[in-house]
């Protein structure tokens, strides 16, 4: 007996000059966007119990501390003691093009440039807004779960790390990555669709780290395409039904289905190093099944759409039963594990190995090195120990094999590196457990602690719980591998920061928390330390805003460079204007829509919009120029089906002006194309 709401709301942020956050590459800044960014809330209430848990996915790389500490503030302010941390669960979808600089652990500064204001708010206000439409729209309903295999959408990425995990247990799966998808369906008491949730493990990185177009990669892609075909005639973003695709047990799962090849010879990389003959570790980069990453972005999220939509429309088996949530603290750097009877082992303080900057194959990273690593190289270990100190001899003895490379937790100038104190946290709708975890487990890490959950579970007389993994939850701490896994020290491996424990002292710390729920002893469970917040108001290394300027007789919107009076379909229109820095618009803090395509009507000689800015096949450049100048080229690249017509391309933009008391004001504009037909 349940009471559900949902609601989505924008989180874009600013699409222009901020580093984009997952590739953890630099030059990888925002200069466009492709499609919006989203944060889609469901709230389950038992009207048996008054309780209520809050699952949010936002289209955004991962929830960090500093985001989900100050989401959890608002809401305090808001709804007092009705949305809290146990239960609410923010999680990321993992995308790699939304925008960064919303970290407080100093890491995470070094490639997004630091904490940025205007990133960091646009996603707290859009998971809170997306929250509180679901608050509004509260209504009885009923739930129902499904699950089934995606095929041809992902293939492990560190294949020969997976192999190190014993025979015995890899002989009970069919397949190096979890290809089950898990379907959370949602209708009102009349019948009426409200929305989903799925969740299903695959990194979104089918935009590669070349990609400079804010948009919400292979899983957006999915949500875009089950919302438009639920919210029929209305524009993307908008009408009420929600679907979320979720991230899961993501960890050594890629996109790029065609494998890893040498981008100079062609051939295949597939081996321990990920290393190409010539050019070594970073020529070698998997592509995805499409000519291009655009088209392999739609490929996988088509594929991902056509399963979610199947699942959906069996959906049978109904979701009954009281629900629950647990949450702790803890500090992650000192956890004592207890593997057996006679054995305990440690976790580390936090520390990143050499395979860290190696990247992966879905993005590579700088200078030379490999994943694999097990030994330091003296000549980077030098650098680092002048610029930032020498690991400890402890810390180097407690992550073996792994050479440090940044020994983050030894690390606190500014503010620390990376975060101690972490969450853990399981919400229990009914039959189903929501495992939030707060980073990307491998595939045989999640397989490992979903069974040891179910178990405990079990064990307390709670059999038949479906466990699902939600991934890059609350806080982000990078990897967790296997602890043969760690063995081998790939990319995962060197990313995995609390040491070769860490699996083990996540499933010991989740199996508490079931066995908190199923014996119904949550308030029994201890708090744990409170994480820090950091006082840092605004500290970035991005460009600050300053007064546009149009060439020369001209202003703001005019057209440089014209569409073409006539297209077909699957033709691009293109239209340059004279534009201003998009942060402009960001910075008004409106949810503003940069373009929309319009259709001419002549029974009523008016325009309608037909596409905006979060459409798929619009797409929205801005190239920088010098002295303030710059301009927008706005590409509509026309899909099958269209209707033959007269249509035109408009763009919104703000330009900023300096008045005479040095003040500077945000200015709207418009451009718009000439007319163009459609044959």
């Amino acid at each position: 007996n349940y009471l559900l709401g949902v609601g989505r709301a924008d989180c874009t942020g600013p699409v222009a000059e901020i580093p984009l956050m997952g590739f953890a590459n630099p030059d990888q800044v925002g200069r466009g966007l492709l499609m919006r960014l989203y944060s889609r809330a469901f709230i389950v209430v038992d009207l048996n119990n008054a309780r209520r848990v809050v699952f949010v996915s936002a289209d955004i790389g991962m929830v960090s501390q500093r985001l989900r500490l100050e989401v959890l503030k608002k809401l305090k302010s808001k709804y007092g003691n009705l949305y809290r941390q146990d239960n609410v669960i923010l999680s990321g979808t993992h995308t790699h093009s939304g925008p960064g600089g919303y970290f407080q652990y100093t890491l995470f500064w070094i490639t997004s440039k630091g904490l940025i204001r205007p990133s960091l708010n646009a996603i707290v206000n859009g998971i809170v807004k997306s929250i509180d439409i679901a608050h509004q729209n509260m209504r009885k309903g009923r739930l129902f779960i499904n699950r089934g295999v995606v095929e041809n959408s992902q293939i492990n990425r560190s294949p020969f790390s997976y192999l190190e995990n014993p025979a015995s247990e890899r002989s009970r799966y069919s397949s190096n990555t979890d290809k089950e998808m898990v379907l959370l369906k949602m209708v009102d008491g009349n019948g009426q669709e409200l929305g989903l949730i799925s969740w299903f493990a695959v990194h979104p990185v089918s935009m590669n780290n070349t990609n400079h177009l804010v948009n919400s990669d292979n899983v957006g892609y999915a949500s875009y395409l089950f919302e438009q075909e639920k919210n029929k005639g209305m524009l993307p973003g908008e009408g009420s039904f929600v679907a979320a695709f979720a991230s899961s047990n993501l960890g050594d799962v890629s996109p790029n289905t065609k494998g890893p090849f040498c981008v100079n010879t062609g051939d295949s990389c597939d081996n321990p190093q990920s290393s190409c003959p010539v050019g070594g570790a970073a020529m070698c980069m998997a592509m995805g099944p499409g000519s291009d990453m655009f088209e392999s972005t739609r490929i996988i999220g088509h594929n991902i759409y056509l399963k979610a939509k199947e699942l959906y429309e069996k959906a049978s088996q109904e979701v009954t039963g009281p629900l629950s949530s647990a949450h702790q603290w803890v500090n992650m750097s000192d956890v004592l594990v207890e593997l057996n009877a006679t054995h305990t082992v440690k976790t580390c303080k936090p520390a990143l190995g050499h395979s860290f900057a190696a990247g992966t194959t879905d993005g590579v990273g700088a200078f030379n090195f490999t994943q694999g690593s097990v030994e330091g190289d003296p000549f980077w270990d030098g650098i680092r120990d002048q610029l930032l100190g020498e690991p400890s001899n402890e810390t180097k003895a407690c992550h073996k094999p792994k050479p440090i490379l940044f020994s983050t937790g030894e690390m606190t100038w500014p503010h620390p590196w990376h975060p101690d104190i972490v969450d853990v946290q399981i919400a229990a709708i009914g039959s189903l457990a929501v495992v939030a975890v707060p980073g990307e487990f491998t595939t045989m890490s999640g397989r490992r602690l979903r069974e040891a959950v179910k178990r405990e579970f079990d064990s307390h007389g709670t059999p038949r719980m479906d466990v699902v993994i939600a991934g890059l939850c609350n806080v982000y701490t990078h990897y967790i591998t296997t602890y043969e896994e760690y063995q081998v020290q790939r990319y995962e491996a060197a990313s995995t920061i609390y040491g070769p424990h860490t699996l083990s002292a996540y499933i010991q710390l989740y199996r508490g928390l079931a066995k908190a729920i199923a014996t119904n002893t949550v308030q029994d469970l201890p708090r744990g330390p409170e994480p820090p917040f950091f006082n840092i108001s605004n500290l970035t290394l991005v460009p600050p805003l300053v007064a546009d300027h149009a060439p020369a007789k001209k202003t703001f919107g005019d057209v440089l460079q014209e569409v073409r009076q006539q297209y077909r379909e699957r033709e691009a229109a293109e239209v340059t204007f004279v534009g201003a820095n998009p942060r402009n618009s960001a910075e008004t803090g409106t949810e503003h829509n940069f373009l929309t395509v319009e259709r001419y009507a002549s029974t009523s000689g008016s325009w309608h919009v037909v596409q905006t800015d979060a459409s798929w096949d619009t797409r929205f450049y801005w190239t920088k120029g010098f002295r303030g100048r710059s301009n927008v080229t706005i590409e509509w690249h026309i899909p099958c089906g269209t209707e033959p017509g007269t249509y035109r391309i408009r763009y919104f933009g703000h330009y900023k002006k300096k008045l005479p008391n040095s003040h500077f004001v945000s200015v709207p504009f418009e451009g718009t194309s000439s007319a163009f037909e459609i044959t």
